[in-house]
Order: structure tokens, then C-alpha cells, then sequence
């Protein structure tokens, strides 16, 4: 299949990802557009014999469902000791590899998973590099549906403008946890750190897109090559 020149980025980033899984390996699938690709490569690894003993451990109902259709078997946190590595992709990288995550509506399993992990690895086309978080796209804060009026007042007094997620219908968005989603649009984040402090403290917000700390290796898709970037020294 020939995919336009936005997702073949995507899917040249997902598929390299793949490089990174060994057999008998516990793997975090991801979630959303290039996400998708590194399940779909894995599971071709697995069926050409490439990969054995895989298990996944999914961070979303749709990636869990991909999963099953492609073949790669699935694994509950009951099953398991612990997550070699989980893949997945990013709204926003920034030079140090903090992230904001969430536009596809996982963020709180997507950052369990994470940190979970012995190794994140992060995957995604060029146009996601950004010179300082906030500055592309809002950050996705998922917040319980009790009392989410209250939080959004909250939310606008820390300098964004935070807008509930509806579907195209007009219904409000609700997570794979029943929860609902702030997508607050800063000017940008000058200190990510202590806003996700902020954010954790409050009651009523479950979980912010801010990943901190996390992620170990980006394999981001450019135009010409593909660019592995580590966490500065």
C-alpha cells in the first residue's frame, strides 16, 4: 500500500522500531497513527518467525484490538513481571525527549504503561520536533466528568485556554477510563516539570500529557533518513 507522504514517515518510523524487540520480550503497544505501524511490523516479525515468545501489553482499547487482528498476543499486568520495552508515539518531543502525549485520548494508560517499562521508546515523524513543549499542539489533561467545570476554572488560571474534547457529533469525549479531556493551548511551557507537579496535585485531574523523564530513544522519520535522538548527557 502507498500511504501519503505524512504517514510513510510515520510508517518508516514504526517499522524501525521493531529493531528494538528481541523474542521472549513483554512489549508496551502504543497508541495512534504511527503506533500502529510498529504493532502491524511486530506482528509480521512474529508470524515470519523473526520474533517468538512476544507479549504485548496494550495502552488503549483500539491498540489492543489491532493487536488481536494482526496476531501479536496479548498480556494483562496479572501475567507479568515486568515491560522490556514499550513503543509508542508523541504529539510534541523536545530536545531533552520530554513530551506532551495524549491527542489520541490514551495518555493516562499510555504513561502507565511508560513508566512501567525498563526502556521507552518514542516514534514519529519530523514535523513532531519542537524547540520547547507547547508550542505545536495544547497538552491533553484527562480529568474526571464529576466536578470537570470546577477543573477547567482551575486550568485557565494557569495560563491556558482549556477546551473540553468533543467527537465531530457534538458528544463529549470520554476515555477508555470514562474520564473526559482538557486540551489546554498554552503559549508554551516554560517549565514542564513543575506544571506536571501542579497538575498531579489537584483533585480531579487524573492525568496530564506531560511525559517527564520517560523516554530513552526518539527514532524520529525524516524526509531523507531516519534520526535516532537520546536524552543529552
Amino acid at each position: 500500500m502507498v500511504y501519503p507522504a505524512g504517514m510513510e514517515l510515520k510508517q518508516r518510523a514504526g517499522e524501525a522500531a521493531v529493531e528494538f524487540v528481541q523474542s521472549g520480550m513483554t512489549v508496551g503497544l502504543g497508541t495512534g497513527s504511527t503506533a500502529k505501524f510498529f504493532i502491524q511490523g511486530l506482528a509480521s516479525a512474529i508470524r515470519s518467525g523473526k520474533l517468538q515468545g512476544i507479549r504485548g501489553v496494550p495502552t488503549s482499547v483500539a491498540s489492543e484490538r489491532l493487536a488481536r487482528e494482526a496476531g501479536v498476543p496479548i498480556a494483562s499486568f496479572s501475567d507479568i513481571n515486568e515491560i522490556h520495552v514499550t513503543v509508542d508515539g508523541a504529539d510534541e518531543i523536545a530536545p531533552d525527549l520530554t513530551l506532551i502525549k495524549g491527542l489520541g485520548g490514551a495518555l493516562m494508560r499510555e504513561k502507565l504503561v511508560a513508566q512501567c517499562s525498563q526502556k521507552l521508546v518514542i516514534i514519529a515523524d519530523e514535523s513532531k520536533l519542537v524547540s520547547a513543549l507547547g508550542t505545536r499542539c495544547p497538552l491533553p489533561v484527562e480529568v474526571t466528568a464529576f466536578g470537570h467545570e470546577l477543573t477547567e476554572k482551575f486550568l485557565r488560571g494557569l495560563g491556558c485556554e482549556p477546551v473540553l474534547r468533543r467527537h465531530v457529533d457534538g458528544a463529549t469525549f470520554l476515555t477508555d477510563n470514562g474520564n473526559y479531556i482538557f486540551d489546554c493551548k498554552f503559549a508554551g511551557i516554560p517549565d514542564p516539570k513543575a506544571l506536571e507537579s501542579t497538575l498531579a496535585l489537584r483533585a480531579g485531574v487524573v492525568e496530564s500529557g506531560l511525559f517527564i523523564g520517560l523516554a530513552s530513544i526518539a527514532i524520529v522519520a525524516m524526509k531523507d533518513s531516519i534520526k535516532t535522538l537520546t536524552v543529552p548527557a
